[in-house]
């Protein structure tokens, strides 16, 4: 397996150097979201209209063409994914002699995880857990329609806006648009299709990327509606995963999931790939199904107790060390974010990262270290439309993807968007 080398950290300065440095005369760093082998993420605003944003600072310092290709490769599927309205939005690239910054959407609700495991949100609410993964789910069919697999789907790259109501997928550094990959072993443990973890694999093997990001999602799901992972990692030396192998029904007997909810996993945890449901057939179920757990239906309760009956069967916390990512932003002192996983697919490239028209500005003044020049790169629009969705009255929470959930899962609110519901 030809794995991508980590990049090398920013040399040229400190990441504390350049707070207070202005980009193209516009978007001010204003403080460190996280530090990583990959560069630093920041805070920013724009001085213009006072919008706050995130920014990837990619170091090129010492990266040979090979290692500029992966970091290039992540951009431009990003970029490609942003069109979809539950993706973080890639704002601008900047480009200077020693650093690529990457403007993108600031969320500053921080990522699922947080909002699971510290704020109590989704657990024991089937209403908000089920309009959220439905977004998700919307979020992956786009990216795969256009060709692009994620990898690395998992609540640290799902980011919160619109009080935990909206979601939106981060992070292509694993992202592919290879269909069939010979990367075992890409992406977190957790949320690994038993397919891709071949400890030695085979000459010439490979493995489905769509299905394995399927598989991501039923893990997903276990964490929204029961605030655990199912299990370590989806293999036989796992003591759990092998008692789900001899029972496919034992999760219910650990979890407090519902029948139509273990019926749904049963769906997603196959593993023959080629067997596995299908986005589409997820959707469905998911709208179909009444509840998700055994808990009263649409109120929140808290997450399981980390010295509850259950730990006896080795279901997981969410908050154990192989869970990398705090809580990304707060409002007023933003911690920080983790280091993400060196991309670990050597053969797409992202020639298409420079294509489009390259503007040149000066940039403004600057703390710590300072550059002559960006080149703003103008990338032409992202790939083909999404699908149409629903716009709901702000009251309600502002955006809506799905009027038919809404329809099925709560007449009342179905009776509230009557005649206030417009394809947008």
């Amino acid at each position: 397996m030809d794995t991508p080398p980590t990049t090398p950290p920013l040399q040229a300065c400190t990441p504390e150097d350049r707070l207070g440095q202005i980009l193209a005369n516009r978007f001010k760093l204003t403080g460190i979201l996280g530090v990583g082998a990959y560069g630093v993420v920041y805070t920013a605003i724009d001085l213009f209209t006072q919008i706050p944003y995130a920014v990837k600072a990619l170091s090129k310092v010492g990266l040979d063409s090979r290692q500029r290709r992966f970091q290039q490769r992540e951009i431009s599927l990003h970029h490609r994914a942003s069109n979809h309205p539950n993706v973080v939005s890639l704002v601008k690239i900047l480009d200077s002699p020693d650093c690529t910054f990457v403007v993108i959407e600031f969320c500053h609700e921080g990522d699922l995880f947080t909002n699971i495991t510290e704020r109590g949100h989704y657990v024991g609410n089937d209403f908000l857990a089920k309009e959220v993964f439905l977004q998700i789910l919307d979020a992956v069919e786009y990216c795969h329609s256009i060709g692009i697999y994620h990898r690395d789907l998992k609540p640290e790259n799902v980011l919160v806006t619109n009080r935990g109501r909206t979601v939106k997928i981060a992070d292509f550094g694993l992202a592919t648009t290879e269909h069939v990959t010979s990367d075992f072993g890409c992406g977190s443990t957790f949320y690994m299709s038993p397919e891709c973890q071949q400890s030695s694999p085979r000459p010439f093997s490979a493995y489905e990327s769509g299905p394995n990001d399927i598989w991501s999602l039923g893990v997903i799901l276990v964490n929204l509606t029961c605030g655990r992972n199912p299990w370590k990692r989806a293999s036989v030396q796992d003591s759990t995963f092998k008692a789900f192998l001899r029972d496919p029904h034992f999760l219910r007997s650990i979890l407090p999931l519902s029948p139509e909810l273990d019926r749904i996993l049963h769906r997603i945890f196959e593993c023959d790939p080629k067997k596995r449901i299908t986005i589409p057939e997820l959707r469905r179920m998911i709208l179909h199904c009444p509840r998700f757990t055994t808990n009263s239906y649409g109120l929140p309760s808290p997450p399981l107790s980390a010295a509850g009956d259950f730990e006896q069967y080795f279901v997981e916390p969410l908050d154990l060390p192989y869970a990398e990512m705090p809580p990304q932003v707060d409002p007023i002192t933003p911690p920080q974010t983790p280091d993400r996983i060196p991309s670990n697919d050597s053969q797409e490239s992202a020639q298409s990262f420079l294509s489009g028209s390259v503007e040149s500005h000066a940039s403004g003044s600057s703390s710590g270290s300072s550059f002559s020049e960006y080149q703003v790169l103008n990338y032409p629009p992202p790939g083909p439309p999404p699908q149409q969705f629903f716009l709901a009255p702000k009251s309600f929470g502002g955006f809506f993807p799905h009027l038919d959930f809404v329809q099925k899962i709560n007449p009342l609110a179905s009776h509230f968007f009557n005649g206030q519901v417009r394809v947008c």
